[in-house]
């Protein structure tokens, strides 16, 4: 009987320990204080808007997850959404049939995760100057292509990616679900994307072991870059025309979310549904300050203000493992 109950103190003891239960507990907490704080905030309406302002940003970072944990970000995805975008509703204009532009657009974000990959991979640049190059590179490009000019509009046919509603929810809202579940199964239990976390862990044992660390940084960075692309799509569609500033500070959201979901910036930490999780209690926060009528341009302070909180999250994390091993050692 003793050793049954130890057993479960010893389980709920790491519950507790997991970054997911915690921010879990917060934005029970945040549902529960704004559901008295405002009439509004259970609403049907108001909490389908809260998912489907998520939507894309839950997307990607299912592959921003899986990057992190191998030691590498991306801080191009904001323009990679809007460039992928752009580039399949530029194509329908031309005359290209709607999955052919979908493909071009797709096409475009896995190149661009692949560039990302292969200097920094191959030719050894620090991925954030990689990256940070790649989100001036390729939003300048778009301006150029379009003159700053929106693109509508855009076939009904492919408006419904984004548009369209089943069970009373809309469409950007299931493809996160259907990524988030997926991502998070994959990541936890494939042994192809498992190499992500030995290779954020210590890349020289992970090299030393076997595993193809170039290559596999190659692929997690195209992977990013083609769920960006995706992104783009579905957000196009569902705005019915694309935007040269569609994707402005994505990346920060997406980055901000999966370092509070539990990633490392140093690597081998981090799981799709505590990125998921962070995403939701961004949101929430952000719906909780309109609701509660705070000064819209408060909101990108909040996020700056989350995003330094979780990364001084993460280091006292670090320094704490660091005390605990050194104590071990001793």
């Amino acid at each position: 009987m003793k050793r049954g109950l130890q057993g479960v103190v010893e389980f709920l003891k790491r519950v507790i320990r997991l970054r997911e239960f915690m921010i879990f507990i917060i934005v029970a907490g945040m549902f529960v204080v704004m559901s008295f704080a405002s009439p509004v905030f259970l609403n049907p309406g108001n909490l389908l808007a809260l998912l489907l302002s998520l939507s894309i940003e839950a997307l990607i970072g299912v592959a921003m997850t899986n990057l992190m944990v191998s030691g590498g970000f991306d801080m191009s995805v904001g323009s990679v959404v809007a460039f992928s975008g752009a580039v399949a509703a530029m194509s329908m204009k031309m005359g290209f049939p709607v999955p052919a532009a979908v493909i071009a657009g797709l096409f475009l974000g896995a190149c661009v995760g692949f560039f990302n990959g292969f200097v920094v991979a191959v030719v050894g640049i620090n991925p954030f100057v990689t990256t940070l190059a790649s989100l001036s590179l390729f939003r300048g490009l778009l301006m150029i292509i379009t003159q700053g000019k929106n693109i509508s509009p855009l076939p009904p046919s492919f408006n419904a990616i984004g548009q369209t509603v089943i069970l009373g929810i809309q469409s950007p809202i299931w493809f996160a679900v259907i990524f988030v579940f997926a991502g998070d199964i994959l990541l936890r239990h494939s042994r192809f994307l498992r190499q992500s976390y030995f290779i954020g862990g210590n890349e020289k044992t992970a090299l030393l072991s076997g595993i193809p660390v170039n290559s596999m940084k190659i692929f997690n960075y195209t992977m990013t870059g083609l769920l960006a692309g995706l992104g783009g799509i579905i957000l196009t569609a569902r705005l019915g025309a694309a935007s040269v500033t569609t994707g402005t500070g994505l990346e920060l959201k997406v980055i901000t979310a999966v370092i509070i979901g539990g990633a490392s910036l140093a690597g081998g930490e981090g799981t799709v549904v505590g990125s998921f999780l962070g995403s939701l209690l961004m949101a929430l926060i952000v719906n909780a300050l309109t609701l509660l009528g705070v000064n819209v341009y408060w909101q990108t302070f909040v996020i700056g203000a989350t995003l330094l909180t979780a990364v001084l999250i993460d280091r006292i994390g670090k320094l704490r493992k660091e005390k605990i091993a050194l104590r071990k050692a001793g």
